[in-house]
């Protein structure tokens, strides 16, 4: 199968030939017809998570076609249209029994813990508990872009940040998962206020519904949102992830308002004291938010069905197999880019 590969962090990757994935038991391989292109692969390819070997392929965030199925696998046929969350949960251990799949104790993430969907070919573990099944009337690119942005954006607003009707809600950075927390939010009936260096990112949360729009090198961010909202936010999504950016969205939110952490922060190192006095002296809720479980996506699915959320909206750009070098090379560390999604089509 072709697949993009690296054989050293921080290495350029080749597109190459490699090894077909041999089946598990108890999953199936994916013949993927869309993947995402996300910031966690950035993550991944710098070295950031010490669960990847090398020689590796990256890639988690995909839809296709089932080609092979296990032995074990009862449930799923050959043919049949899938996506999966990037956390793929075992369904047994003292998280899963609780309905956390999404915090497995023992889970495996296509394109960290094992090679991923930047390939012709993907073997899915666990079938049974992880799999989704695509409605025929929605796109494989739409499908591959739930797997990570979207659906960790909805499950962020909607279950851990608890968002309601006519409350403040600030997003910093509007990537993708950002955008996708913008149009969650507005969507329970949110006051957003979108926060990002790219003009054109905040042209596109305004149009799928920010109501404010700031620049963090213009404005002192948490002063503005203060002012806005006679006190402070009442939800503050850090949807990049630096030392930075979770200070700016603490400090814009009200006495007992609440954080919701996304975005994952390589290389913090500065002294926390004051921003945990923050914390305790306001009463803040500091939440972290890690994807979303297969079991948890059928009413996001209905939404999208119903197109109260219209996550096509979202997707910027389609490139292929040899894009992807140079553009998992370029993403930037800090920045959102254009904003929108970028998936790759094989």
């Amino acid at each position: 199968m072709r697949a993009v590969m690296f054989e050293e962090f921080g290495q350029l990757p080749r597109v190459v030939e490699a090894p077909a994935p041999t089946c598990p038991p108890d999953g199936v391989v994916v013949r993927v017809a869309s993947t995402g292109l996300c910031r966690s692969d950035w993550h991944g390819w710098r070295g950031h998570d010490a669960g990847i070997s090398l020689p590796h392929v990256p890639g988690h965030e995909l839809a296709g076609t089932i080609a092979e199925v296990g032995e074990q696998v009862t449930s799923w046929t050959v043919g049949d249209r899938v996506t999966t969350p990037f956390v793929i949960a075992c369904g047994v251990c003292a998280s899963c029994r609780r309905g956390d799949h999404q915090v497995c104790d023992d889970q495996r993430q296509p394109g960290f813990t094992g090679w991923g969907s930047f390939a012709d070919l993907v073997a899915i573990e666990r079938a049974e508990v992880n799999l989704v099944r695509i409605p025929s009337a929605m796109s494989f690119d739409v499908a591959a872009s739930l797997g990570c942005r979207f659906a960790t954006a909805y499950r962020a607003v909607v279950l851990v940040g608890r968002v309601t009707d006519q409350e403040w809600v600030v997003v910093h950075g509007c990537g993708g998962v950002g955008l996708a927390a913008v149009m969650v939010a507005a969507s329970r009936g949110a006051r957003v206020v979108a926060v990002d260096v790219s003009r054109a990112s905040l042209e596109l949360a305004a149009s799928v519904g920010a109501t404010t729009l700031l620049d963090p090198r213009e404005v002192d961010v948490p002063s503005v949102v203060r002012e806005l909202t006679d006190g402070g936010a009442d939800v503050s999504i850090d949807a990049i992830g630096h030392e930075a950016v979770v200070t700016q969205s603490l400090t814009s939110l009200r006495t007992r308002g609440r954080h919701v952490q996304i975005g994952l922060v390589a290389g913090a190192g500065a002294p926390l004291a004051d921003l945990i006095g923050t914390v305790i002296g306001s009463e803040l809720q500091v939440l972290g938010s890690h994807g979303m479980a297969a079991h948890d996506y059928p009413p996001m699915m209905d939404e999208i069905a119903a197109r109260r959320l219209r996550p096509d909206l979202l997707i910027r750009e389609a490139i292929g197999l040899d894009d992807v070098p140079h553009r998992l090379a370029g993403l930037d560390e800090l920045g959102s880019g254009a904003g929108g999604a970028t998936v790759i089509r094989l």
